[in-house]
């Protein structure tokens, strides 16, 4: 791990976003079904698994500082035939928040998988990436 020992407490906020591809037909079907598939309700799930991976990134990630996270919020928003995910993460800390906020998105995304996949196995998983970070030595927006 490195060492944060020296560093300052600040206030540190990332924001992480993950795409789920889903094939056009599943979409229109669960849409009719009002994403409530045999395992549950899709978003509500996703959004509780983003929350708690995101509190566990220290147990998934090697070298990952434990951190307590003061706010995890996950909100899922349809786009066509794909799902965003957004996961925002806070913490005062020596460290930063954007391996929770990724580990949050990522995880509500598979989870969205699980929750479909006897629906179709052709579901993609992309984009997970870092849209914003603040706080530490440098902050950084993504240009897309």
């Amino acid at each position: 791990m490195v060492d944060v020992g020296g560093k300052e407490n600040t206030a540190r906020f990332a924001k992480a976003q993950a795409t789920v591809l889903l094939p056009q037909e599943v979409f229109d079907e669960l849409e009719k079904i009002a994403f409530e598939t045999k395992k549950g309700s899709v978003f509500p799930t996703a959004i509780i698994a983003g929350i708690m991976g995101a509190k566990r990134t220290h147990e998934l990630i090697p070298l990952c500082h434990p951190l307590l996270i003061e706010k995890v919020s996950i909100s899922i928003e349809k786009a066509e035939s794909a799902i965003l995910i957004t996961c925002e993460a806070k913490v005062t800390a020596k460290t930063g928040v954007e391996m929770e906020a990724l580990t949050g998105a990522s995880i509500a995304a598979l989870t969205i998988y699980d929750m479909c996949k006897a629906m179709s196995h052709n579901i993609v998983i992309s984009e997970i990436k870092l849209l914003e970070k603040t706080g530490g030595k440098e902050d950084f927006i993504s240009s897309k």
